[in-house]
């Protein structure tokens, strides 16, 4: 056998033009943050008065930059750094949540990291991405529903339960979804022909 017909494996580190790209989404991811948490603030209320743990559906905006960038820069750590890159941004223009966010973000990028690193960096499909959402959901609303600074740490373990699977819901869809669906997309223009996720429009949906 010779040394080309040998397929090497796609390299792990960081580019410079990953590190530039993983920073323009974080940045984006900043503003939609920012954005997401103006709607959300103004959506919580009335959702409130039907049933508080309802809100926990308006939580998948937060993580799309976790799975997005995942999916586009395809290298460890990816999922955590544009993630809480994103939440900072947020912080700086004025998130209503004060820096608490910034564990938010971290927590959030986590959870998705987890589900690609299960998979060794290797599956980009349609089910790691919402497996990768609904775990930054899961994180998401663990940390809303125990941490002391959680919008819902002082509700009962009924209200608690049903946050966590509405985040879980919401990150599944919002998250997970729109990002894989983001990044064929993006792929189609060829704007994305320096990264392995090149391909994205044409990889098969469920293998």
């Amino acid at each position: 056998m010779t040394t080309s017909a040998i397929k090497k494996p796609a390299s792990r580190s960081w580019r410079v033009v990953d590190i530039v790209v993983a920073a323009l989404i974080a940045i984006a991811g900043g503003v939609i943050f920012w954005a997401w948490s103006q709607g959300a603030t103004a959506l919580s209320g009335p959702i409130k008065i039907v049933y508080p743990p309802l809100t926990g559906l308006l939580a998948g905006g937060w993580m799309i930059p976790a799975v997005l960038g995942m999916l586009i820069i395809r290298k460890p750590g990816a999922a955590v750094f544009c993630e809480t890159v994103a939440a900072t941004g947020e912080l700086f223009m004025g998130s209503p949540y004060g820096t608490s966010v910034l564990f938010s973000g971290f927590v959030q990028g986590l959870g998705a990291e987890i589900i690609f690193a299960i998979f060794v960096y290797r599956k980009f499909n349609l089910p790691a991405s919402l497996l990768a959402g609904a775990a930054a959901g899961l994180f998401c609303g663990l940390n809303d529903a125990f941490a002391p600074w959680g919008w819902n740490v002082a509700d009962s373990g009924e209200y608690k339960l049903v946050y966590i699977v509405c985040t879980v819901i919401s990150g599944a869809i919002i998250a997970g979804a729109l990002a894989w669906i983001a990044t064929r997309g993006l792929a189609k223009t060829g704007v994305l022909s320096s990264f392995a996720s090149r391909k994205a429009a044409t990889e098969p949906v469920f293998s």
